[in-house]
């Protein structure tokens, strides 16, 4: 135990947090058992380190992280390490990778059972379905999502301010006010391509080659969290990770399930389950059209986010296309996203048309808002693009 303490404060001593993220203050911290999903590289550790050293002093012992990832646990469960960590006065254990532990949800509802004193939070991987695969927690946990950076917190990073984020509603209602406040105290369009090249990911700030990086988090993406999680044989991860570069190159169209099937030599159905697995992994998103939904083909398989198109297949890009996955990304969290019509780039919440432009609009429709790049300071319906990055 004492060797956790350790390096539990060695951590939160030498932890630096740029950015506070915006979930801190969303989460409701009485909950007994709280679950943090995310995608790889979005910064789940950093984010649990941070509840500590803002809750709990150095030296407070009630306090305590731990990685899934340490040998110790092979040969201990979490509700007997959780008892001993009580027993000795400890009341919030705070557990990274909790999936890297057999049998992790009922250790936890033990704990629940057995310790109704103790709060535990956990990080986990957007792949894991918690209640849906793990019914024993089902109205005990209370889960939320931690996301990437929003182009609000990169911009914020970048230029030391403390813009705050505002909804959609708010957006489409006040924007050329907003825009102006934030244009007084920083140049948004100069950071917006970084942001689209490499800002979605924290770890853009450690000093090593981002693309690369990249790259190496998504491959365990598919080899951790898709395949550990999901129980795939690895013989099946060439084709999984093909799949990937195929929907990548070609994306953003509706994809060909037969001639996916056929040049990673599996299934029709198989390509379908390996699609949601990617969409868990927040690889890839799946727009559907209006009142249609998985395990329906989706219309449109766009990537996650625009940093991905870039590490994948930087040479064959095209701008309108990162910008629509950057707008997609950025009203995933809270919002509707519906495929749209020849007018419109997207359906948002049932009946909002967006359309993303390049250039300026020459002919424009009535019912519908245009999200325009370059554009510092909108009017009407012509909102700046980069705007929309200050929803989360």
């Amino acid at each position: 135990m004492e060797t956790f303490f350790r390096t539990h404060a060695y951590l939160v001593e030498h932890l630096n947090v740029p950015v506070r993220r915006a979930l801190m203050d969303e989460i409701d911290w009485n909950d007994r058992l709280i679950g943090i999903k995310g995608t790889r590289g979005v910064g789940k550790t950093t984010f649990l380190l941070q509840y500590a050293k803002e809750h709990f002093r150095l030296s407070d012992r009630k306090c305590l992280f731990v990685n899934m990832n340490n040998f110790y646990f092979q040969g201990r469960g979490i509700a007997d390490f959780a008892r001993e960590f009580y027993e000795s006065g400890g009341r919030v254990l705070l557990i990274d990778q909790v999936f890297k532990q057999p049998n992790w949800s009922s250790e936890l509802r033990k704990c629940y059972d057995e310790l109704p004193n103790l709060k535990i939070v956990f990080t986990g991987s957007s792949v894991m379905r918690l209640k849906e695969e793990n019914p024993e927690l089902n109205g005990l946990v209370k889960t939320y999502n931690l996301r990437g950076f929003s182009f609000r917190e990169f911009l914020n990073l970048q230029t030391g301010n403390e813009f705050r984020s505002y909804t959609l509603k708010e957006i489409l209602e006040d924007h050329e006010q907003i825009a102006r406040h934030i244009l007084s105290k920083a140049s948004p369009l100069t950071h917006f391509q970084h942001y689209i090249h490499h800002g979605f990911y924290p770890f853009f700030l450690e000093k090593r080659n981002f693309s690369e990086n990249l790259l190496k988090t998504m491959n365990m993406m598919l080899e951790v969290d898709i395949l550990l999680i999901k129980q795939i044989e690895l013989k099946y991860l060439a084709k999984i990770k093909k799949l990937l570069y195929l929907l990548a190159i070609d994306s953003p169209v509706a994809p060909n399930v037969s001639q996916l099937a056929s040049e990673i030599q599996t299934s029709r159905a198989t390509v379908m389950n390996y699609l949601k697995y990617l969409a868990d992994a927040r690889l890839i998103n799946m727009i559907y059209p209006k009142n249609q939904a998985f395990p329906k083909k989706p219309a449109k398989i766009m990537m996650h986010n625009p940093n991905l198109i870039y590490a994948i297949y930087p040479n064959r890009m095209e701008l309108k296309d990162i910008l629509e996955t950057f707008l997609q990304n950025t009203l995933w969290k809270d919002h509707k996203v519906n495929k749209g019509d020849k007018d419109c780039s997207f359906l948002v919440d049932g009946s909002l048309r967006i359309k993303v432009c390049t250039d300026d609009v020459k002919k424009k429709k009535n019912d519908v808002i245009y999200a325009c790049h370059q554009m510092e300071i909108g009017h009407g319906k012509q909102i700046p693009l980069w705007l929309f990055g200050f929803l989360y």
